[in-house]
C-alpha cells in the first residue's frame, strides 16, 4: 500500500474512535507544550537577566578594594584611594578607557521641603555617566569642575519622591542632606538596575565626589568602574590594576567584576537551567507517549478481526505494522504541532505579565515537535509490530 493510502485509512480509524484519539492527542500535547513553554520561559528569563549588562555594554570592569588584609581590620585610610589616584589608573594600561570612582555617603537624613526623603548618596566625577550611560531628562550631569560644590543630580526616583511635594521644576531647587544645602542641576532618565554597581542611580543622589569625602569621614573611594576597549584582554587588564593599586592602597584584597565574564558565567548557567527545564518536560511528554502506546495497544485488541480481513485479502504483515505505524505518528505530529504552538503562546504570557520583551525562539519548538515525532515512531512501533505478528486465521475467529 502507499502511504497515502495508509494516511487516508489511519485517519478514517482514528476519528472512528474519537474519545480514545483525543486522550492519546491530549497526552502529546502537554507533554510538548510543557517542553516548549519550560525551555522558551528559561530562555526568555535568561534574556531578561542577561539584558540588564547588554544595556550597559559588555566592556565593563569594577574593582572593588577591601577594607581588610589577612583577616585584620585595617586603616580606611590605607585601603582608599584619593581621587587623583583613581583617576590615574585610566593610564595603567592602554586597553583601560574611562574610569570613574564613586563614593557612598551614609547617615545622612535627606529632606526636601522638610519632607524626609528616601534614597542614598553617592559621590561621583563626570565621568560616572559615560560609564554606566546615565542620561538625563534636564539639566547637566556633575563636572569635575564643580570641586567641592554643594551641587548634586537626582535619580528617577528621587524626582518622583519630591514631585509628590512640588510640581515646580526640580532644577534649581534646594535638598537637605544632613546639615547641608545642595542645589539640584540635573534629573537623570530611569536607569536599569545592574547588579554590576553597588548603587541603584534611580534611588541616588549624585554629588562630585569631592564633596561626598567632606559629607563624611566614612566616604572613601574603595570602588571605581571602568570602560575597557572591545579587544582588551582582562587578565591582562586586572594584573596592571593590581599591581597599581598595591602601591597606592596597603591592601592586597581586591575583587574584580567583569562584565563579560559575567555575561559568560550567566550564559552558561542560563544554558544548564534550559537544559534542565526541558527535562523536566521531557518526562511530560514522555507520559504521553506511553499513553500512544497504551491506547494503540487497545486498538489492536479491538481490530484482531479487522486486521485478520486485512490478511486474508492479501495484506502483508509490513501493511499492517506501517497502518498502525502512522497512526501514532499522526496523533504524535498533531499533538507536537498544538503543542508548539500553546507552548509559544505560554511563553509569550508570561512575558506580558512579567513586563518583559518577548522574544520567538525556534529551536524550542522545533526539539518539542522532533521530540513529539520520535516519541510517536518509538512508542507506536511495538504495537504496530504487534499488531503484524498477529495470526490471520485466529484473528478472524476472534471475538
Amino acid at each position: 500500500m502507499k502511504l497515502s493510502a495508509h494516511v487516508y485509512e489511519g485517519l478514517l480509524n482514528l476519528f472512528s474512535s474519537k474519545l480514545r484519539s483525543m486522550l492519546a492527542l491530549l497526552g502529546i500535547l502537554v507533554g510538548t507544550a510543557s517542553v516548549v513553554a519550560m525551555v522558551s520561559g528559561g530562555k526568555l528569563a535568561a534574556n531578561e537577566a542577561l539584558k540588564q549588562f547588554k544595556t550597559l555594554g559588555i566592556e565593563l570592569l569594577a574593582v572593588s578594594i577591601k577594607d581588610t588584609q589577612d583577616g585584620e581590620q585595617s586603616n580606611e585610610a590605607d585601603t582608599s584611594l584619593s581621587v587623583s589616584q583613581a583617576t590615574s589608573l585610566v593610564n595603567v594600561n592602554k586597553n583601560i578607557l574611562i574610569v570613574a570612582p564613586y563614593t557612598q555617603v551614609f547617615n545622612n537624613a535627606i529632606q526636601f521641603n522638610a519632607r524626609a526623603i528616601t534614597g542614598s548618596i553617592l559621590g561621583v566625577t563626570e565621568e560616572f555617566s559615560n560609564v554606566i550611560h546615565v542620561e538625563l531628562t534636564g539639566g547637566r550631569f556633575i563636572s569635575n569642575m564643580d570641586g567641592y560644590n554643594f551641587y548634586c543630580v537626582i535619580g528617577n526616583n528621587i524626582f518622583n519622591q519630591i514631585k509628590e511635594e512640588s510640581l515646580l521644576d526640580p532644577i534649581g531647587q534646594q535638598i537637605q542632606m544632613g546639615k547641608n544645602i545642595f542645589t539640584i542641576v540635573g534629573v537623570a532618565k530611569p536607569w536599569p538596575e545592574s547588579s554590576f554597581l553597588y548603587a541603584n542611580v534611580d534611588d541616588s543622589i549624585m554629588i562630585p565626589i569631592a564633596t561626598s569625602i567632606l559629607l563624611s569621614k566614612y566616604s572613601a573611594i574603595n570602588n571605581i568602574v571602568m570602560r575597557l576597549s572591545p579587544q582588551a584582554n582582562i587578565d591582562n587588564v586586572k594584573s596592571s590594576i593590581e599591581n597599581y593599586l598595591h602601591d597606592c592602597a596597603s591592601s592586597n584584597n581586591y575583587i574584580f567584576r567583569s562584565a563579560k565574564e559575567l555575561l559568560a558565567n550567566m550564559s552558561k548557567q542560563s544554558e544548564i537551567f534550559t537544559i534542565f527545564l526541558g527535562l523536566i518536560g521531557g518526562i511530560s511528554l514522555l507520559v504521553g507517549g506511553i499513553g500512544v502506546m497504551n491506547i494503540m495497544l487497545v486498538s489492536i485488541i479491538e481490530r484482531k478481526r479487522e486486521i485478520g480481513i486485512r490478511r486474508a485479502v492479501g495484506a502483508t504483515r509490513a501493511d499492517i505494522r506501517y497502518l498502525f505505524l502512522v497512526e501514532a505518528l499522526m496523533l504524535s505530529l498533531l499533538g507536537g504541532v498544538m503543542g508548539a504552538i500553546i507552548g509559544i503562546f505560554i511563553g509569550y504570557l508570561v512575558t506580558f505579565f512579567w513586563n518583559w520583551s518577548f522574544t520567538l525562539f525556534l529551536l524550542p519548538p522545533l526539539i518539542g515537535f522532533s521530540v513529539s515525532a520520535v516519541i510517536g515512531i518509538f512508542f507506536g512501533f511495538y504495537p504496530a509490530h504487534k499488531a503484524s505478528l498477529l495470526d490471520p486465521i485466529e484473528s478472524l475467529y476472534s471475538i
